[in-house]
């Protein structure tokens, strides 16, 4: 999918820092009013806090309480282009396929997602049935990538998410994480979806109570993408104030 040309005023500031960044930088592009901000304790952190932001009269206000999260069950680790590109600017873990981290970054949501046949009011929103697979096998060419069984021409992957078998996935959201130039083995299939419990951490997704996630993806419906800043919280302080983050 194609992002548009306009920059996020909350973002427009990171745009030096992360030019040559493509996956952030078409997300921070996204003409979205909806931000979603994650952060932990720490790296290593499971647990952690979600908190959504529209955009009003030019500044981000915060719609309700924030929430509780689990992030994967290792923590988080950065996006590996912002880690390979700055080095000196984002230190720390860096994500990779199995390693049981989500994650952290600024990534495009693109679409939702569910077991029901349609979410009104979203022009975003797809329902997964029993061929709806995200390819997690590096050596496949649908590495990191949802696609449906029977449309494609060759299976070539012998790891796989079948999506409409995980009961986590009855209300979810596509995090934009290496499906774009998509370098093999640094991670895929991101989501938000509902976790398994309030202390149990995921493979590297991020996720929430059942009435949260379905909530977050009513929220979500529309025609625009909201964007996801995922942070531990000494890193979201650090970088405030440069990416203009609420």
């Amino acid at each position: 999918m194609r992002f548009a040309t306009t920059a996020l005023a909350l973002l427009g500031a990171a745009a030096t820092t992360l030019a040559q960044s493509s996956v952030a930088m078409r997300s921070m592009r996204s003409t979205s009013e909806k931000l979603v901000v994650v952060t932990t304790p720490y790296w290593n952190s499971v647990q952690g806090t979600l908190a959504r932001y529209e955009r009003q009269n030019g500044k981000w206000q915060q719609i309700g309480d924030a929430i509780p999260i689990v992030v994967g069950k290792s923590g988080l680790a950065w996006d590996p282009p912002l880690a390979r590109r700055y080095s000196g600017v984002f230190q720390g873990p860096i994500k990779r396929e199995g390693d049981g981290r989500s994650p952290a970054g600024i990534f495009q949501l693109k679409n939702t997602f569910g077991f029901a046949p349609s979410l009104p009011g979203s022009d975003t929103y797809f329902s997964l049935t029993s061929t709806t697979e995200c390819v997690d096998d590096p050596a496949s060419a649908h590495y990191a990538q949802i696609v449906d069984r029977q449309k494609v021409d060759s299976a070539d992957w012998h790891s796989s998410e079948k999506m409409r078998e995980v009961p986590g996935y009855r209300w979810g959201a596509v995090v934009n994480y290496n499906m774009e130039q998509t370098v093999k083995g640094d991670g895929s299939c991101i989501f938000l979806h509902e976790w398994s419990g309030p202390a149990t951490g995921t493979a590297g997704c991020t996720a929430m109570a059942a009435g949260d996630i379905e909530g977050l993806v009513e929220w979500l419906a529309g025609e625009e993408h909201g964007v996801l800043v995922q942070l531990p919280q000494v890193e979201y302080e650090r970088l405030r104030k440069r990416w203009q983050l609420p």
